[in-house]
């Protein structure tokens, strides 16, 4: 039997782009000639749905149950002709394929409202000098949003864009439930994705179907999708595996599972599904599986006996986007955040620079899991090729590298391989605000292409952040984020609240800290999230050292990964919520700086203890740093001129040289003395960024003074070399 692969991203995860993981299995399947295909059924789900076709039978469904409607649900089915007739140019002009249509979206008089549009009397404020496609987009959003209400009010609960009974799946330590759920009748939803999901099948004629289910909001539709195979083609074997297995199923223990799935696997998914397409071809026995959960006897059984080591980076092949359809992806603006923008507007390549954190140590993190603990670079040239490759098979540009934090050495060398290659990308990712990004190396990563960075602030509060063991301080974090904001990338805070024995005075100062990080201008989005206790970081695994008390300590038969936890040293954390929100919203738009900490919260607040200026202080008292010999130095310009002249001053000659340089804005003139200068010109082919060859800031230093006979380091930091490198000559 000759293997063939059905890769599956079941309902929902993203509007705008697929989820990668099937991407990267199919890219791996490659390398093995192992036939395989994929499909998100999450976004092809939304575009039967969200169509003229697909909102006649949604009304048509809900005037057939005569459900009872809150008046917001009634005012959109009362206007359900607009939205059938709009529904499929809204989705063209979501899918870029109709932007004239941002002309009418913006007059307001094309859209169908409900209770949605009540939250844009400020769209003006919030979109500025975006553009009217942005705030089309943005009404547009708002508009599927309104439809998506009244689906969860008078058809099916469970619904929602970006994830599908995601409560069932969240905490489940038992699979009653969920089980209920299956077992009720197929929903309205559950209709269109199991119709095709048959089509699917039908066409490809896969041999094994591989679910990946990231989030608690893709179980649901995995199980009930292989509920669906199991009664129609029951011989067809079905795996499951992806983020949710990997951190909620690793003591599953319910043989029920089984009824709807043959196998679950764990972690990366390259080795066990090679082992179980081998299996399943008779080419080894169901003991040598690797890593994979299944049925024997009645009883759950988990099977890690097989000899094959995981894949190393540089094995597991390029991600491979064939058969998905790219196109029909929807560019929404769910709300005014900058970041979030990033998530939801605009199609990303997604790549991972390295396996695992190279860090790995923060305490409220899943370091005990592979896909923390395991860390595994790649190389800057093997990632090229891949952008190249993508970029060949998808005609997209955009990359977002998913690490959980991106190394900066290996940012660093895939930014000059980039620049090299002479490649036009653009790329976000997310990173820890370590001293090693200067402001020379962020110079460097926007010049090939870096747009934004997320990074974990957490909580801002320096006795927290060694509890938390994040290796960095608030001061660190001003400093970094200063160097990113002024070459232009913008800075992504992930905030935390709640952190175990956190008490309401750090939570005050953290606020305040954050505040001015935002009055400073160095941070231009955020958000915040409260603390969640999981039983893989070792404050899961040591809570006493953290002074928490595990509130369900028997683990269920199912899911097991957030534990209930009480902190009886810390604050209430459910009381700072709105306000630490509130405050945030408006810091983001560069308002209430001025607003009393105090006027957030409806409830009484410690003072602050915080300094007024303690960030600007902070960013402005940046020590003096003498460069590392073995730094080294490029030149991001292209060639320069020079020419030689004699300037005269009291009656003395000086011989001096000027050395032009064309960047991009201007004209750069650089004077100094003719040595001097005459060494300089010497060495720009030489530091190029262009070049290949590394020249060290020691190397440097010594042919300097020995051609010159003067002092490099007064050299260096003369106002002439100054210039220029405020202009792209970097120290790395």
């Amino acid at each position: 039997m000759n293997p063939k692969v059905l890769l599956i991203t079941p309902p929902f995860t993203q509007l705008n782009t697929p989820y990668p993981a099937t991407a990267y299995l199919k890219g791996f399947f490659n390398t093995k000639s192992i036939p395989s295909y994929q499909c998100d059924l999450g976004i092809e789900t939304i575009l039967a749905l969200f169509s003229l076709k697909g909102l006649t039978a949604l009304f048509q469904e809900i005037e057939n149950k005569k459900t009872e409607l809150s008046a917001n649900g009634q005012r959109i089915f009362n206007l359900r002709e607009s939205y059938i007739q709009t529904i499929d140019q809204v989705i063209a002009f979501l899918q870029e394929r109709n932007a004239i249509l941002a002309h009418l979206i913006c007059g307001g008089d094309y859209l169908p409202e409900a209770s949605r549009f009540a939250q844009t009397n400020d769209l003006e404020w919030a979109f500025g000098t975006m553009g009217m496609r942005d705030k089309a987009k943005h009404l547009s959003t708002l508009y599927l949003e309104d439809l998506s209400d009244l689906i969860q009010e008078a058809i099916d609960p469970q619904f929602g864009f970006s994830r599908y009974a995601e409560r069932l799946g969240r905490s489940a330590a038992t699979f009653d439930t969920i089980e209920a759920t299956l077992l009720a009748p197929e929903s309205f939803i559950d209709k269109i994705s199991l119709g095709l999901l048959q089509k699917k099948i039908e066409f490809y004629e896969p041999t094994l179907v591989a679910f990946s289910v990231p989030f608690p909001g893709n179980l649901y539709s995995a199980l009930k999708c292989g509920q669906w195979i199991k009664q129609h083609f029951p011989n067809l074997k079905i795996v499951m595996g992806g983020g949710f297995a990997n951190t909620e199923l690793r003591s599953l223990s319910d043989p029920r599972v089984f009824n709807y799935l043959d196998f679950i696997t764990l972690d990366d998914g390259e080795a066990p599904l090679l082992n179980l397409v081998e299996y399943l071809n008779g080419k080894s026995s169901k003991s040598a599986l690797k890593r994979t959960f299944t049925l024997e006897n009645g009883e759950v059984v988990y099977l890690n006996a097989s000899t094959l080591s995981d894949f190393s980076q540089f094995k597991t092949g390029t991600p491979d986007y064939t058969d998905l359809q790219l196109d029909t992806y929807l560019s929404v603006i769910e709300i005014v955040n900058p970041m979030h923008r990033l998530w939801s507007d605009g199609r990303w390549n997604k790549l991972t620079l390295a396996h695992g954190c190279y860090w790995s140590r923060c305490t409220f993190c899943d370091t005990s899991l592979d896909y923390i603990r395991r860390y595994e670079p790649n190389s800057a040239q093997v990632l090229c090729d891949r952008i190249e490759e993508m970029i060949r098979q998808t005609g997209q540009t955009g990359f977002h590298f998913v690490d959980e934090a991106a190394p900066p050495a290996l940012m660093r060398d895939l930014a000059l391989e980039i620049i090299h290659r002479k490649l036009t990308i653009v790329w976000w990712t997310n990173i820890r605000f370590e001293k090693s990004f200067t402001y020379d190396l962020c110079q460097l990563l926007k010049e090939s292409g870096c747009i934004a960075v997320s990074g974990g602030l957490e909580v801002a509060s320096d006795r927290l952040l060694k509890l938390i063991n994040k290796g960095v301080s608030v001061a660190q974090v001003a400093r970094v984020t200063d160097n990113f904001t002024r070459v232009g990338i913008m800075v992504h805070a992930y905030l935390m609240y709640g952190f175990p024995t956190q008490t309401a005075q750090e939570t005050i100062d953290s606020l305040e800290m954050v505040r001015q990080l935002f009055e400073a201008g160095i941070v231009q989005s955020g958000f915040w999230h409260q603390f969640a206790l999981t039983s893989h970081s070792p404050i899961g695994l040591n809570p006493t050292q953290f002074k928490v008390k595990i509130e369900n300590k028997k683990f269920g038969t199912f899911a097991n990964n957030d534990l209930i936890h009480s902190d009886p040293t810390g604050a209430d954390p459910s009381l700072f919520s709105e306000g630490l929100k509130k405050s945030l919203f408006n810091f983001m738009h560069g308002i209430g700086f001025d607003i009393p900490l105090q006027d957030w919260f409806e409830f009484k607040v410690p003072r602050t203890t915080i300094l007024p200026k303690y960030i600007q202080q902070t960013i402005d008292d940046q020590a003096y740093l003498p460069a590392d010999p073995n730094a080294r130095i490029i030149w991001l310009g292209g060639i320069s001129s020079i020419r030689y002249y004699t300037r005269k001053k009291k009656n003395q000659t000086f011989e001096m040289a000027e050395l032009i340089f064309s960047t991009k804005k201007q004209e750069l003139g650089i004077q100094m003395k003719h040595e001097e200068g005459k060494w300089l010109f010497e060495q720009i082919p030489r530091i190029s960024v262009n070049n290949q060859s590394k020249s060290t800031f020691g190397e440097l230093e010594k042919s300097f003074e020995q051609q010159t006979g003067a002092d490099f380091e007064l050299f260096w930091n003369s106002p002439a070399i100054k210039q220029l490198r405020e202009n792209g000559l970097l120290t790395l």
